[in-house]
């Protein structure tokens, strides 16, 4: 891409689908966001719209969280807890949030595998794999740490396609890792040679 988006583009960028990337605007403007690689055309009825990874990257801007030890501050859209949050929401109407975040993500998967299958991840998991990890821990009922450090906590790594899952015992990895291999993730248990704790490196299963 030679130039950024117009600002009617980035408005349809900014307002897609927090989860599924799902595009709403004009004919003209979906057309010209395919055009520029930033969205692409579903195959199958009703043909919506999604962006691409590129498209992604336009509308966050800012590197996803995992880089630094601090989680994003919230900005009021939805976003799977990482772990470190200063005030987690646990109520109903959050376990509500992360149900429908899940099976946006399920869909999301049927619609863009190649083979529709939705026991792997797909191509939005792949360029955000934090919070993509964090969504499936935390859909699975896993609680995200919070002040006290309890609970997991989900950060990037150097290695490409890769996050690490830390947690304060080794009953809260293993029930992470169980978690993950059932969402499509490869999973090996590692320790760090520094601190000697324990922790999980996770990447999207490809097969």
């Amino acid at each position: 891409m030679t130039r950024p988006p117009t600002a009617a583009q980035r408005r349809v960028i900014d307002a897609a689908d927090p989860v599924t990337g799902r595009l709403r605007g004009t004919e003209a403007q979906l057309a010209a966001l395919v055009g520029r690689g930033l969205a692409f055309r579903h195959p199958r009825p009703p043909h919506d719209h999604f962006l691409t990874p590129a498209g992604h990257r336009i509308r966050e801007a800012v590197p996803e969280p995992a880089a630094a030890e601090a989680p994003e501050a919230d900005t009021g859209v939805f976003a799977a807890r990482v772990g470190g949050e200063e005030r987690p929401d646990t109520g109903p109407s959050r376990a509500r949030e992360v149900h429908s975040a899940w099976q946006g993500l399920l869909e999301l998967r049927r619609m863009t595998n190649p083979d529709g299958v939705v026991d792997r991840p797909c191509g939005w998991e792949r360029t955000h794999l934090v919070r993509a990890a964090a969504l499936a821990l935390e859909a699975a009922g896993h609680r995200p740490a919070g002040p006290d450090g309890d609970g997991y906590r989900v950060r990037a790594t150097p290695q490409p396609e890769a996050v690490a899952v830390h947690g304060p015992d080794e009953g809260t990895l293993r029930g992470c890792a169980a978690t993950l291999e059932k969402a499509g993730w490869q999973v090996g248990e590692h320790t760090d040679p520094r601190t000697r704790n324990r922790y999980l490196l996770a990447s999207p299963r490809r097969v």
